[in-house]
């Protein structure tokens, strides 16, 4: 008899994971190879992409890299066709790749603001066009966003802050196009900070005097911690997040967040792993009266 685990299985499916070379995109790519599924990796950084296979591959799956610049939809347009034909489908898309800026706004160049906005807002958007073409019913689209897209810290992220922000918006659009029509879920997590090349970029009294205070548990956030909600955004059981139009929809978003800490949960235990009970980002799905 199927246990409650096999339910969260994802063999014989198919994930791009873009920004794959570091960081969450690593780590990912571990989750989703565990969990059963094949994988395209992409990043601009392809020497990094070699080592990310190294470690997808002992888990049993195929992996296949890319080097892919996100900001071009033509190389969006590449990434996906490698996925049809290395593996004839394409059933996850996890919206990782992105990068981070802390630029004073009344220093800040026209160049290096549409800098940012051209992978973390605009290069997501063409990964999710690529993918939506070539998605059947049932397929995922997971975009990374980042708490800083509703709130702020101190750091002068202009460019960043905005992106991450319209990358929520973007996700909500998507979602209220798709879920329906085709029946892609969109949505979004929205991590804190974890420990990454990007935060190792910030001085730690950064880290240390205005972060780690307004973290619930007083520390950062660490690899591994996000994948039970990812695997549950991933699943095809996830499907019981459908467009309702009552005033309920807060309530089944509540429910189904609560079946992401579930997740969390036992996927943690089945790793051997202490579960934390605390979440270090934010989930977000479509608008009012839609969750998908």
């Amino acid at each position: 008899m199927p246990t409650v685990l096999d339910q969260f299985r994802l063999d014989g499916r198919v994930a791009i994971v873009t920004g794959a070379s570091s960081g969450l995109g690593v780590v990912f790519a571990q989750a989703l190879a565990q969990a059963g599924a094949d994988l395209v990796l992409a990043a601009r950084r392809e020497n990094r992409l070699a080592d990310t296979r190294k470690l997808v591959e002992p888990e049993g799956r195929r992996a296949v890299t890319v080097r892919a610049d996100i900001s071009d939809p033509g190389g969006c347009n590449a990434v996906v066709a490698l996925a049809i034909n290395e593996f004839g489908r394409v059933d996850i898309l996890v919206n990782n790749a992105g990068v981070g800026t802390a630029v004073a706004a009344t220093r800040e160049t026209p160049e290096q603001f549409r800098a940012v906005i051209d992978i973390n807002l605009n290069g997501c958007y063409w990964m999710a066009q690529a993918c939506g073409r070539a998605m059947k019913p049932g397929s995922s689209i997971i975009n990374i966003s980042s708490v800083l897209g509703l709130t702020s810290l101190g750091l002068p992220q202009a460019a960043y802050s905005a992106s991450k922000a319209g990358l929520i918006g973007l996700t909500r659009d998507l979602a209220q196009q798709w879920s329906g029509r085709k029946g892609i879920r969109v949505n979004a997590l929205a991590p804190g900070y974890f420990a990454s090349e990007m935060t190792d970029q910030l001085e730690g009294a950064f880290l240390t005097d205005r972060v780690v205070p307004r973290t619930a548990l007083g520390r950062l956030g660490t690899p591994g911690e996000l994948n039970g909600a990812l695997l549950f955004l991933a699943l095809v059981i996830g499907v019981l997040l459908i467009p309702v139009t009552t005033a309920w929809w807060a309530a089944i978003a509540a429910l189904a967040l609560l079946l992401v800490f579930i997740v969390a949960i036992a996927y943690n235990l089945s790793q051997g792993r202490t579960p934390d009970c605390h979440c270090f980002g934010q989930l977000h799905s479509a608008p009012a009266g839609k969750v998908t």
